[in-house]
């Protein structure tokens, strides 16, 4: 129930990042109970291949600890992330990440299955349906 409450959270972000034009990928990072940091993806915007919604709610979770480790957090994306994101979430030592619709065209688990932190534990799936039709819906209105 915790899962799918901040998975909301998450899409919520997703929407926003659909509304900028964006693709639509949002995430929440929750420590203690408590949204830490929010993104969503914002390449198009800052024109900057980085700029995916992980990286975005990396960066406020760790200016709000004041510190780059989030050993004791949970990210929360709507779409498994991509390798330079798993790589980042490694770096940070996330404590647990909670992902929505897998991606099998871009997805760390695909390119790059051992690139987390061997202490972070996975969930996948978590609202993936609302999560994948959002995407479906966006590149099928691009194309």
């Amino acid at each position: 129930m915790t899962d799918e409450r901040f998975m909301k959270e998450a899409l919520a972000e997703a929407r926003k990042a659909l509304a900028e034009g964006e693709v639509p990928i949002g995430a929440v990072i929750v420590a203690d109970g408590v949204i830490i940091g929010r993104g969503h993806n914002l390449t198009e915007t800052l024109h900057d291949v980085t700029a995916h919604a992980e990286m975005q709610a990396i960066t406020a979770a760790s200016e709000y600890l004041d510190g780059k480790y989030l050993t004791q957090c949970s990210l929360y994306v709507t779409v498994e992330p991509c390798v330079m994101c798993a790589g980042a979430i490694s770096w940070s030592q996330m404590g647990r990440l909670v992902y929505g619709a897998s991606d099998q065209k871009r997805g760390y688990t695909v390119f790059a299955p051992n690139a987390l932190h061997p202490k972070t534990q996975v969930v996948s799936g978590v609202l993936a349906d609302e999560a994948s039709e959002m995407m479906k819906d966006f590149f099928k209105n691009k194309r």
